[in-house]
């Protein structure tokens, strides 16, 4: 007997034993008309609910933050389908459990011709030999995979499974979708409906919001709220907003350190830097910094960031961050998220120029794709003996001639890389090297007079 399988238990102790398990347990649906939310996959007419419906559901892979419903959409197809389900975990399965699973699906589509749907929920903990297990019985159809990840399958899965699999990503839960998994846990039977609970809405709608779309989180803490406040003269537990708060304790910002949440919100906070927009950078910032992030990662990124996407249109943006650097590893934490917050206002509201990092991504190109270009001989090293001898000679001296500008020449290439925008102080760059052209064309007019 393994941890999914269900006891043989009398209706009296199948009840006990169903009031023992967690609310999110006990409120999951059997029916996709009970299902709430994700109908960009599962809404009428679309391509999910239509495999589900028709029981022709082929392998798939269910990709979301926690408490969307990747396993409550798994129990639905486990009661829907006419296959035989089986369920294993990549938390609980080793590669002998995985072998027996797979032994007894093909033994039964070989003997009896029924097919199985294993579901493997956190399918990413599995290891590569584990996932390439199962792969010659998908080939072959002797199971359906059903597999559950937080994880960015895309990294976090071997490339050969998921070429096999559909993969469908599951959004968290708008507000009103958990609005609706806590009254119907409020009413059900099954759930908290034999208890007398009245609930302010105000205590809902609030539970609604702070749980992040997490639809377990959400009934979780109603749980916690109904079972811990004492009912009233008249017996009734009374929920109000307080009462919720107090169960909710902090906010469990979704973020993982070495993972999307991380990833996904750096992009978040560099994006909204890149496009100008302070509000929005502060706000991702103040999200990093609530869930842990070290400040000196963020520091990092700023740097990188004002020489990418600002350059030359505000030199000090560099200096700046590198100050800030400097400063957050000396300060530390709590007071250096004022500094990053500094650094990431002004750098949001600097005139932004990608024209530097342009300029060398084009250089190198051109050095990938074509021939590396020879370096002109007045340019190269006079220093040793024989350099004369070998034509190392006739370089101008830029600081000899007016406004220290020769018309000479560096690369032999008539190809501009460096093309400085109208922004901020690149402006200024622009028109100075204008006129440094103006002065390289009278040069050559004076030399052929």
């Amino acid at each position: 007997m393994n941890l999914f399988e269900p006891r043989n238990l009398d209706k009296k102790n199948q009840h006990a034993a169903t009031c023992q398990q967690p609310l999110a347990t006990q409120c999951r649906p059997i029916t996709l008309e009970e299902f709430v939310g994700q109908d960009h996959i599962l809404g009428t007419g679309k391509l999910l609910r239509r495999a589900i419906e028709a029981d022709r559901l082929s392998s798939i892979i269910l990709y979301g933050p926690p408490g969307c419903g990747k396993t409550s959409l798994a129990e639905v197809i486990a009661h829907f389908t006419k296959r035989r389900f089986e369920r294993t975990s990549g938390i609980l399965a080793n590669i002998a459990d995985l072998r027996n699973y797979l032994q007894t699906a093909q033994q039964l589509k070989d003997l009896q011709s029924r097919e199985t749907i294993l579901f493997i929920d956190e399918i990413h903990r599995f290891n590569k030999a584990q996932q390439d297990i199962l792969l010659p019985y998908i080939e072959e159809g002797s199971i359906t995979l059903i597999g559950a990840t937080t994880h960015n399958p895309f990294f976090f899965i071997n490339s050969p499974l998921t070429s096999r699999s559909q993969i469908f990503q599951l959004e968290p839960l708008e507000e009103d979708a958990i609005l609706t998994l806590l009254q119907r846990a409020l009413d059900r039977k099954k759930g908290l409906g034999n208890t007398p609970i009245h609930a302010e809405p105000d205590a809902l709608e609030y539970l609604a919001k702070v749980c992040e779309g997490d639809a377990r989180r959400a009934l979780n803490a109603l749980e916690i709220a109904a079972l811990t406040t004492p009912p009233n003269t008249e017996g009734i537990c009374h929920l109000t907003p307080s009462v919720i708060e107090e169960s909710i304790q902090k906010k469990a910002v979704v973020y993982d350190h070495d993972e999307d949440g991380h990833y996904d919100t750096i992009s978040a906070f560099i994006k909204s830097v890149r496009g100008s927009d302070p509000d929005a950078a502060i706000y991702w910032l103040a999200k990093m910094l609530y869930a842990g992030e070290d400040p000196r990662f963020i520091a990092r990124r700023l740097i990188i960031l004002a020489s990418e996407d600002i350059g030359n249109a505000d030199p000090r943006a560099l200096t700046l961050t590198t100050s800030a650097m400097e400063a957050v590893d000396f300060i530390g934490m709590p007071e250096a998220r004022i500094i990053l917050a500094q650094a990431t206002t002004y750098l949001a509201c600097a005139p932004k120029s990608n024209a530097s990092y342009q300029a060398l991504q084009n250089a190198t190109q051109d050095i990938k794709e074509g021939r590396t270009l020879p370096i002109p001989r007045p340019l190269r090293s006079a220093a040793y003996q024989g350099a004369k001898e070998l034509g190392h000679k006739g370089y101008k001296y830029a600081h000899d001639y007016q406004e220290h500008i020769v018309d000479q020449e560096y690369v032999p290439t008539s190809k501009k890389y460096y093309t400085p925008t109208h922004q901020g102080y690149e402006e200024t760059l622009g028109k100075r090297l204008e006129h440094w052209s103006c002065l390289r064309k009278q040069q050559t007019k004076k030399k052929k007079s």
